[in-house]
């Protein structure tokens, strides 16, 4: 079998790290075909309403995966450190300890999901009109979420190794594998939303299956062993104290999130569809930022674990401007194509207006929101994911809640709530930029000891 991985502590720093977006890249965008096949399908076959109700699930869906994904991301950290200092004990620890985390987040996001969402759904005022079908979608989803948590926690695993093609074959075909079984639930079996949930949870227990597989069969030092799953608790505890900051940060921004998003449904229907068929959109145009933030992530980890301490920085550098040139080139097309784009999932021209404006204020700060990501991503790789924590809790939770608190009642307009997302993100580059250029986070492993 052919070596999977991708050693970035060694070759021309660019060529790698393009080599290992990539595919990074393509699997995001089949990752958000799972969404959009979603969107697309129940808009076209079901209608204005049930798109809303699919839409209304979103932030929450975050909320509550966010944590356990979060603390499992602190176990790519690890992986990626003692894969680059060649540490074959601790590498097989973190992998293993990683699983056993991710199979009990997994359970538990089971029970708490399907018990809590509906109170959930209706303190985030999700409209009375597609309240019964946003519940029975969400109940289905979270009723498959162990495959979920675990297709993250092993595709991390992967990706950390610096093996991007083997996940993104797995998602090529589990997402043909959704929108087929979109399109035959809902419109040969006729079961409504929930069909277009069931599809997903389905084709994404597959995606974590093959994952799995290859761990089970590969024969390099990170090859998974039934026997060995369990929690070791010094790993456990490092996990946690790098994985615990980006968990909570994400949770807390999805809180955030759901008061914006209780201001969006305050504005009717129509703004839940409109705003919801954008955040599809806007999930593509964030692929190109996703695949370079893992890749930066990787690579940073991979050089401070071999002590490359000079080509971190330099392949930070090099990934933070592509990241951002990435980002703005597809930002500026997205504004430019929004009443069409946005008419692909709705034909109600109040809906493609509402989608419309969020599209003409956002995507144009696409440079923004790539490079505060970007900036998290680097810290998160040197083990400082404390720094990104607070700078996102701070503005993207404590500023948005409070922006939209004082200026949505000043100021009653879609576009009010729609500036929230531009001011947070120029504010917390700021914050993150001083950091980076002034401290000395190319050590931070070493001084931690980890």
């Amino acid at each position: 079998m052919k070596q999977d991985s991708l050693r970035m502590t060694e070759g021309p720093i660019g060529a790698q790290m393009l080599r290992f977006a990539a595919p990074l890249f393509l699997g995001n965008l089949f990752q958000q075909l799972y969404n959009t096949a979603d969107a697309l399908i129940v808009g076209r076959m079901l209608g204005n309403d049930a798109l809303a109700a699919v839409s209304a699930t979103g932030t929450l869906v975050y909320l509550i995966i966010s944590l356990f994904v979060g603390i499992s991301a602190g176990a790519g950290v690890l992986v990626s450190r003692y894969f680059g200092a060649r540490d074959k004990e601790n590498l097989s620890k973190a992998i293993h300890t990683n699983i056993a985390f991710s199979l009990t987040a997994g359970l538990l996001m089971t029970v708490f999901g399907v018990i809590f969402a509906p109170v959930l759904l209706r303190w985030m005022d999700t409209p009375e009109d597609v309240m019964e079908q946003s519940v029975t979608y969400i109940r289905i989803f979270f009723a498959g979420s162990l495959g979920l948590v675990m297709y993250n926690g092993l595709r991390g695993v992967m990706q950390a190794v610096g093996d991007g093609k083997n996940p993104l074959k797995y998602l090529i075909f589990s997402s043909c594998l959704n929108v087929v079984l979109d399109i035959a639930f809902i419109g040969l079996f006729h079961t409504g939303v929930g069909g277009a949930a069931l599809a997903t949870i389905l084709a994404q227990f597959l995606s974590g299956l093959l994952c799995l597989r290859r761990l089970l069969t590969t024969p390099e030092d990170y090859r998974v062993m039934p026997r060995k799953i369990g929690f070791d608790w010094p790993m456990l505890r490092l996990i946690v104290r790098y994985g615990l900051p980006s968990g909570l940060q994400n949770s807390v921004i999805a809180i955030a999130n759901v008061v914006v998003q209780s201001n969006i449904n305050a504005f009717g229907t129509m703004a839940v569809a409109g705003c919801g068929a954008y955040g599809r959109i806007e999930g593509f145009a964030f692929l190109p930022i996703n695949s370079f933030i893992i890749s930066i992530t990787t690579f940073v980890g991979q050089n401070l674990g071999a002590k490359e301490y000079d080509r971190a920085k330099r392949g930070a550098r090099f990934g933070l401007i592509c990241c951002m040139l990435a980002a703005e080139a597809v930002g500026l097309l997205v504004a430019a194509l929004a009443p069409v784009l946005v008419g692909a999932f709705t034909s109600e021209p109040e809906a493609i207006a509402f989608g419309a404006q969020r599209a003409y204020v956002c995507a144009p700060m696409f440079f923004l929101l790539a490079l505060a990501h970007g900036l998290a991503a680097v810290l998160r790789g040197a083990g400082k994911a404390v720094v990104p924590m607070v700078s996102m809790l701070l503005f993207w939770c404590v500023v948005r809640v409070a922006f939209l608190q004082i200026m949505v009642p000043l100021y009653p307009s879609i576009n009010t709530v729609n500036w929230v997302y531009p001011l947070t993100w120029a504010l917390s580059v700021i914050f993150l930029g001083i950091y980076y250029w002034k401290a000395d986070w190319v050590h931070s492993f070493d001084k931690a000891g980890a």
